[in-house]
């Protein structure tokens, strides 16, 4: 029976070791610096949040890892993204779903602390062999509106029990913002953590002193980060965020890359940028790195050249600030009922593609939610659009009085795509 396995692996051109054989992942203290080690070569995660867009783009871009938020509970569907990931020469930080305070998790219950412990154990065995799997992830943003500290208990526990069940993979948890009484919490009630999830997005430059301040001398990973956060960013009068446009996220992604998370050679052991999918969270564009129709976007490329020091060979369009009735968006542009007016977009391509402007009115986000928790897409508003095919666009404003945003993307044929979004509110005239 072995000679035949052997042979059929042969046949598929795998070697034996390949067939169910854990990574072998250690974090390293060489030289006064943190090395995470792969199998005993030196791996500097170059990864992404993964939402969708796909683990080959990933890898075809010079991305070497994704991670997820939860383990879901289709065995089938994570052990076929697991093989996926392996074919494309990726690892996986592997999400662990852990009860939050502000969803009602309460870490005075015994019982569901034992149960959900009892459950992550199941999960690790599950997967725990596939050599894949880079390192396990305890919850995300545990720290986020929480009081209770057993919370910091309950992720020493789990942390124990993954080192007891799984002696290959590192285990670290994500916290949203550090100082140093939480790194203190850390310490004392979960130590056997080998590493730290750090998630920052406009503040990310604050990251040195952070670490400085708040005593963590120990290996971390950037787990999120990306364009500033819809929660640090302008607001219209009417408080509605501004949104940077894509051009711009994309240098802020290779400024911050470039001076933050590449610099610390010391503690730091790589990121995940957020997002390489799509979502809604207050718009439909704020955190993917991709469309909703499944366009890269200048991030992509962005991020492309901050993991291989090349650009693609066709890259997206770019844009100039989105002016509607002549002013931006943090002019707090107000329109009149009913009434006409003009938006304008200048774009360009530097390979020369012909360029398609796609617009469209929603209504403003209503969402409070926090954390990245689930939002819906605001409805669309059914007015009349006459663009001018250049990047002109005009309509007449909602009857309706009311917070909107017009957004604009810019379509180069080749699969890439900018974008660019304005709020604007209608009083009566």
């Amino acid at each position: 029976m072995l000679q035949r396995i052997l042979v059929v692996l042969m046949v598929l051109g795998l070697s034996p070791g390949a067939v169910a054989a854990p990574s072998q992942v250690r974090i390293t203290h060489e030289d006064g610096r943190y090395v995470l080690r792969v199998d005993g070569q030196p791996f500097r995660i170059k990864g992404a949040g993964m939402a969708g867009a796909g683990p080959e783009a990933l890898a075809a871009r010079g991305g070497n890892s994704f991670r997820t938020w939860d383990t879901g509970t289709d065995v089938a569907e994570v052990r076929a993204m697991l093989d996926l990931a392996q074919r494309n020469g990726l690892k996986i930080a592997m999400g662990i779903s852990v009860g939050n305070e502000r969803h009602g998790f309460d870490y005075d219950d015994g019982a569901a602390v034992a149960s959900q412990l009892a459950r992550i154990r199941e999960e690790v065995n599950l997967y725990k062999d596939h050599p894949a799997v880079l390192m396990w992830v305890v919850g995300n943003e545990l720290n986020l509106h929480y009081r209770n500290p057993k919370v910091w208990n309950a992720v020493g526990a789990i942390t124990d029990m993954i080192h007891r069940e799984d002696p290959n993979h590192p285990v670290m948890t994500t916290l949203a913002g550090f100082d140093r009484p939480l790194i203190d919490l850390l310490k004392a009630r979960a130590p056997s953590l080998d590493l730290i999830g750090i998630q920052l997005y406009g503040d990310i430059g604050a990251l040195p002193d952070k670490l400085r301040t708040s005593g963590w001398t120990g290996p971390y990973v950037v787990t999120e980060w990306g364009p500033t956060g819809h929660w640090e960013s302008p607001l219209t009068s009417w408080k509605a965020p501004v949104e940077d446009d894509a051009t711009r996220k994309a240098q802020l992604l290779q400024q911050r890359y470039e001076r933050v998370i590449d610099a610390d050679t010391t503690q730091g052991l790589g990121s995940y940028v957020f997002l390489w999918g799509n979502k809604q969270e207050r718009t439909p564009t704020w955190y993917g790195l991709f469309l909703p129709g499944g366009e890269s976007t200048p991030a992509v490329d962005a991020m492309q050249y901050v993991w291989t020091g090349a650009w693609p060979a066709n890259r997206a369009p770019s844009t100039t600030t989105l002016r509607l009735d002549g002013r931006v968006a943090t002019d707090s542009v107000t329109l009149q009922a009913g009434k006409p007016y003009a938006a304008k977009i200048e774009a360009q391509d530097a390979d020369g593609d012909a360029l398609q402007y796609r617009w469209t009115v929603l209504h403003e986000s209503t969402a409070t939610s926090i954390g990245g928790d689930r939002e819906d897409v605001p409805p669309a508003v059914k007015i009349a659009l006459h663009e001018d095919g250049n990047g002109g666009l005009r309509f007449d404003a909602p009857k309706a009085p009311g917070a909107y945003r017009l957004f604009v993307e810019v379509l180069d044929g080749q699969g890439h795509a900018a974008y660019a979004n304005l709020p604007f509110r209608v009083v009566k005239p």
